[in-house]
């Protein structure tokens, strides 16, 4: 088998998260097919490029080698197509490429985006990656990203990259079934949640570690389920789970959103970019984007009430 550039991704996606599953995610396909093409490659290859262990993947001295040199050759195999394509739309006209991890704000940006730029092709990218859509934008493969930080993980930023913060510091909500005690509660303590399964993506950059990190300094230990949060959302209306979520989601007959007692997690909201005179339109409309969203959500608009914040450009400001 001779290599190709996918064999490559492979290999850089797997050294990257240092898990295969979590590069089965990120590169859209399942965890098996995964493994067999890495199997395939290290055959070919003749020696194993990665150990694997419990806590999982890690490049062999023969596997930081081939890395060494791979990891060029896919970024300038990305910019070889993305310059391409930049070719290609300039003669169709305008084109905005807008990556972004989940966030309640982006419907509405988006409908902004439409109406401000009408005659613009706009191109919407997600991914639970904060790290990998910033790494996009310095690539040329997205115009801007809309990231989220979680507290204490700091993101990887490229160089050259321009910033606008949304929100300095967003508080995380938990979700909860509607008939849990806790729900009860206009404001939940973490202990009241010590017993539950707790559910996190471990895909999402920082959010695994930030939780850990929350519950041990409260002292509590609760048994932790992984899984993406659109399974989450059925075990949590069973009473199975609860998990973070975002101050913005809206309660639902089945599910209560309730802040968690001095806001030990949170996350900043960013805006990246390369070019300055595309950051600051864009930014304006999503911080509108994002006041629509915070007040449309009953439990945070009560949240900024009590602490006497509004969300104003830059951060939620008192």
């Amino acid at each position: 088998m001779e290599l190709e550039v996918r064999h490559l991704r492979v290999l850089c996606a797997i050294a990257e998260t240092g898990s295969l599953h979590k590069a089965a995610r990120q590169l859209g396909m399942s965890q098996p097919s995964l493994t067999t093409q890495l199997r395939r490659i290290e055959n070919s290859l003749g020696a194993e490029l990665f150990a694997r262990g419990r806590t999982g993947c890690r490049p062999t001295p023969l596997g930081r080698s081939v890395l060494s040199r791979a990891r060029p050759l896919v970024d300038q195999m990305a910019t070889l197509i993305t310059e391409a394509r930049a070719a290609a739309a300039r003669s169709d006209g305008p084109r905005l490429r807008v990556g972004s991890t989940a966030s309640r704000a982006l419907p509405g940006w988006l409908r902004r985006l439409r109406q401000g730029l009408v005659g613009t092709d706009i191109a919407l990218h997600m991914d639970v990656s904060a790290n990998a859509l910033l790494r996009s934008v310095a690539v040329g493969q997205l115009d801007v990203a809309f990231v989220h930080e979680v507290e204490g993980c700091p993101l990887r930023v490229p160089d050259g990259l321009l910033v606008r913060v949304l929100v300095e510091r967003e508080p995380q909500f938990v979700a909860l079934a509607r008939d849990h005690p806790a729900a009860a509660l206009p404001v939940v303590e973490l202990t009241d949640l010590a017993e539950d399964r707790w559910m996190v993506d471990p895909t999402v950059d920082g959010e695994w570690d930030g939780l850990r990190r929350v519950l041990s300094e409260a002292g509590i230990d609760p048994p932790l389920l992984h899984g993406d949060y659109h399974t989450a959302a059925s075990l949590i209306a069973l009473g199975e789970a609860v998990a973070p979520c975002q101050p913005t989601s809206l309660p639902r007959e089945d599910m209560a959103i309730r802040p968690l007692r001095d806001d030990p997690l949170a996350v900043r909201l960013l805006l990246y970019a390369r070019e300055e005179a595309l950051l600051d339109p864009l930014y304006a409309d999503l911080t509108e984007a994002y006041r629509e969203a915070a007040l449309r959500a009953s439990p945070y608009r009560q949240w900024l009430r009590r602490h006497g914040m509004s969300v104003g450009a830059g951060m939620m400001t008192a």
